[in-house]
């Protein structure tokens, strides 16, 4: 992270035209510096993927973005008003210059069409002088660069794994060496070991690669280890924002203490939660009743 701003949010505000309408997202600014890791936290419904949809242009009706900019610096020095984007400059605009991983990502392919024809789409589209060669090396590329092996361009989403189809979205993501990446959840349905192998591989290509991301999560102990900022949303709006040593270490809005303190510890002393008007947790095997030893949030 070098601190020279790629992608800046101001003032963004968000409803959805229902009756009445909803406030999703109320005067948020941001700003998302170079290479770095943004986290974004909050629970269900807070705003956090209205957000990111209304930065990347990808909201639809009954949503709204009611006010505010969003302006991406490229990085030729020009600055690239985002919300004032028509529509064939929006589409040579996303992909090329922001990215985004979609929540339920394992479901975004196309079922009926193999991977090669899903990543060569995405060439045809914005890079329609490349050869077929030129697809098939950098589709190769891609996939040995999410660690997947080649042969798989071969395969339909069935054929594959949930994490082989997270990693085959998230090289679809990088095509065209974008230089922001919006992940919105996408360890979501996951187990766990896959999860670590999920985010293991986006650190370690956002150092060989270089390029920005906003992780999206309500999983905030997971972004405090792998983010360099983490933002806190409450009922649309970024109601804390700080490294994630800061957050980590000195929390100052009550909501975040309550999401840190959400998890268990795995240090300190052992000691018995007592679940009150509780029947015996083993009826008849000699447990306590009501008493689970050693658990404690």
């Amino acid at each position: 992270m070098n601190g020279d701003a790629v992608l800046t949010a101001r003032n963004v505000s968000i409803e959805y035209e229902v009756d009445p309408p909803v406030k999703a997202v109320r005067d948020v600014s941001l700003t998302l510096n170079r290479g770095e890791i943004l986290g974004l936290a909050g629970e269900s419904g807070c705003g956090k993927s209205t957000l990111a949809y209304g930065v990347n242009r990808l909201l639809k009706p009954p949503a709204l973005m009611t006010s505010g900019e969003v302006v991406f610096h490229d990085r030729s020095g020009e600055d690239i008003d985002v919300v004032g984007l028509k529509d064939e400059q929006l589409r040579q605009f996303r992909w090329d210059k922001v990215s985004m991983v979609f929540q339920g990502a394992m479901n975004s392919l196309n079922p009926v069409i193999n991977v090669r024809a899903q990543l060569f789409d995405v060439f045809t589209t914005h890079r329609p002088e490349m050869s077929k060669r030129q697809k098939q090396q950098r589709s190769e590329e891609l996939l040995e660069l999410v660690g997947v092996d080649p042969k798989r361009l071969t395969s339909f989403p069935h054929e594959l794994s949930g994490g082989m189809r997270q990693r085959v979205m998230i090289a679809m993501a990088l095509a065209l060496d974008p230089q922001v990446m919006i992940m919105d959840e996408p360890t979501t349905a996951l187990d766990v070991v896959v999860q670590r192998g999920i985010i293991r591989e986006i650190m370690r290509l956002r150092e060989k690669l270089g390029f920005a991301v906003i992780f999206i999560t309500h999983d905030l102990p997971m972004l405090i280890e792998i983010s360099d900022r983490i933002a806190v949303m409450l009922q649309g709006e970024i109601v804390e924002l700080g490294t994630a040593t800061q957050i980590y270490r000195d929390p100052q809005h009550e909501y975040t203490k309550k999401l840190l303190s959400s998890f268990p510890s795995l240090r300190g002393a052992r000691g018995d939660f007592v679940r009150t008007g509780a029947q015996p947790v083993s009826a008849g095997l000699g447990s306590t009743a009501g008493t689970v030893e050693g658990g404690v949030a």
